[in-house]
């Protein structure tokens, strides 16, 4: 497994990491015994880098992450990003306060038995957010007063990564960029890397279309959001699928299909193309299959894509995608 600087941080982590929303919520069910087994099987991989949120299964996944770092006495191997703020009013940045936010990493501090959080990102604030002081000086209040770590934010959009790194203390950006997700790599990764701010990709496949697996005949449950978010009825759309129309995603899923080398899945071949972008710092791809979490930490030892490969990949995003994603996230 190979390494990477994450940001201003100090942490080294690995370039694979491990996304735990689907222990949590949101992606039919999953029993606690299978979200255990699939961090122990990300730990035992190399990955040494976990990302989860206090809202995940109401502190269900952060919960789950310390019972395995426990087991294992491994919470000092380990960095764990964790995220606040998505219970609060998400129309409402005034909330986004000292007060609040101290009384969701106690309990998250609880929850990861951690007395210091290695990284708090706040959990997609309300645009309006990024342009008051508050939430970032309460973030920098927090780190004096030693309860979390290092600070960064998890985006939605472009715009709102770019303004969150204009404030001092903003050491990580968490993203979603893929194949069908492509504006992140144009003028953010340039300022992320000129400001030696770390980037951390979610959504790296698109919900499971860049995985080549899902077809028109596939049903998710009722409580998968790949059913219940697919018009954004019940958060960013952008979260689901990448907004990428569910069909002209598997339309475009199947032109990429001849690009992935016979060694590689479709999914590691996805991984593989967005750790070819100097300026990531990890990917943070969610499983719950032992078999796929091996497969995508086997992606670090994976050869770089070729230059025409990616250009092709950029082609099909330019002719299928760009149209519906590029100019709103």
């Amino acid at each position: 497994m190979q390494h990477r600087r994450l940001g201003d941080t100090g942490f080294d982590v690995s370039e694979i990491g491990l996304g735990t929303w689907n222990i949590g919520s949101d992606w039919g069910e999953v029993s606690e015994a299978e979200g255990r087994e699939a961090i122990r099987t990300a730990l035992d991989a190399g990955i040494d880098f976990i990302d989860t949120a206090d809202v995940y299964g109401d502190g269900r996944s952060e919960r789950l992450i310390r019972e395995v770092l426990d087991e294992r006495d491994a919470h000092d191997e380990v960095t764990v990003a964790t995220k606040a703020g998505r219970r609060l009013d998400p129309h409402v940045a005034e909330d986004y306060d000292r007060e609040h936010l101290e009384a969701f990493v106690d309990r998250s501090r609880e929850n990861l038995g951690e007395d210091t959080l290695d990284l708090l990102q706040l959990h997609c604030p309300p645009t309006d957010a990024y342009y008051r002081a508050e939430p970032w000086d309460a973030l920098a209040a927090l780190a004096d007063a030693e309860k979390i770590d290092s600070f960064g934010v998890s985006v939605e959009r472009v715009e709102e990564a770019l303004k969150a790194i204009e404030y001092p203390g903003v050491e990580t950006v968490q993203i979603i960029f893929n194949p069908f997700r492509q504006r992140p790599a144009e003028l953010f990764f340039r300022e992320a890397k000129r400001r030696n701010v770390g980037v951390i990709v979610r959504v790296p496949l698109a919900s499971g279309l860049l995985t080549g697996k899902l077809d028109r005949e596939t049903e998710f449950p009722e409580d998968d959001h790949r059913n219940y978010n697919r018009d954004g009825d019940a958060f960013d759309v952008g979260e689901t699928f990448a907004g990428v129309p569910y069909e002209t995603g598997l339309d475009a899923a199947e032109e990429l299909r001849p690009l992935v080398p016979e060694e590689l899945t479709m999914a590691q071949f996805t991984l593989r193309w967005i750790l070819d972008h100097e300026a990531v710092s990890t990917v943070i791809p969610g499983s719950t299959s032992p078999e796929h979490v091996r497969q995508n930490a086997a992606v670090s030892e994976a050869g770089s894509l070729s230059h025409a490969t990616h250009g092709a990949v950029r082609d099909i995003y330019e002719a299928s995608i760009h149209e519906h994603v590029h100019h709103r996230w």
